[in-house]
């Protein structure tokens, strides 16, 4: 896909990965890119061609309207996210559950309003901003970690049954950027444009999974060792943090 003259959605667009996504989206010359956010009154990208508007991944209501607003949308990119740090054993369920309902339940509900959108104007696109805590855990990230692992099958899944309609889906991993949310994070961090720019260029490759940075790419090649020795080296890198 060339960005030129596609037509965006981007939730969770009023800060971090969100707004430099839709920065990036302008600058590659979409037509029209609506930056969505739970209080829309708070974007400001100074561009003719920006349409805020309300989008709660966890208010299907909202998810709905955002749908039947948008119906010209081309390409998807699903950025909104929290963290809480809840542990998973002694932690609020509450929390554990807000998590999940926001990376998997709310990302799979704006997924399922807009295929229909997406398939009527030729398929399209679909990216799902992912994090390498989708392929491991590490102190303090346990319930995020297990909804980025949940959103990260999910976006597997999505992608086999989307075929048919043509619609391209992009998982994007990455580790630390340099965002609001990884604010309490002493380590290495990527600067926040890097994760669209990488997941563009990798639309107009075909590429069905980006991986931004070298930490989630260390992370990614681990995966078919020993997990115990990952997780030494895991420990061994965070206490040098």
């Amino acid at each position: 896909m060339d960005i030129t003259n596609q037509i965006a959605l981007v939730t969770g667009a009023n800060r971090g990965i969100g707004k430099e996504s839709v920065l990036e989206l302008l600058e590659r010359g979409a037509s029209k890119v609506y930056a969505t956010a739970r209080r829309p009154e708070t974007l400001d990208f100074g561009d003719d061609r920006v349409v805020p508007m309300r989008l709660d991944l966890t208010d299907h209501d909202s998810v709905v309207a955002a749908a039947a607003n948008a119906q010209d949308v081309t390409l998807l990119v699903n950025n909104a996210g929290i963290a809480t740090g809840a542990s998973l054993v002694t932690g609020e369920l509450s929390e554990i559950r807000r998590e999940m309902d926001t990376h998997f339940w709310g990302t799979l509900d704006v997924i399922r309003e807009f295929a229909p959108v997406l398939a009527t104007n030729g398929g399209g696109a679909i990216v799902n901003v992912l994090s390498a805590l989708s392929w491991f855990a590490a102190p303090g990230s346990g319930s995020y970690a297990a909804a980025k692992a949940a959103e990260w099958n999910m976006t597997n899944g999505v992608r086999l049954e989307l075929a048919s309609q043509s619609t391209f889906v992009q998982g994007v991993l990455l580790g630390a950027a340099d965002t609001d949310i990884s604010s309490g994070y002493d380590g290495p961090k990527i600067d926040p444009r890097d994760v669209p720019r990488s997941s563009f260029d990798g639309l107009a490759t075909g590429a069905i999974e980006v991986v931004v940075d070298d930490w989630t790419a260390m992370v990614k090649a681990s995966l078919a060792g020993d997990p115990g020795v990952f997780y030494e080296q895991i420990s061994q890198l965070l206490g040098a943090n």
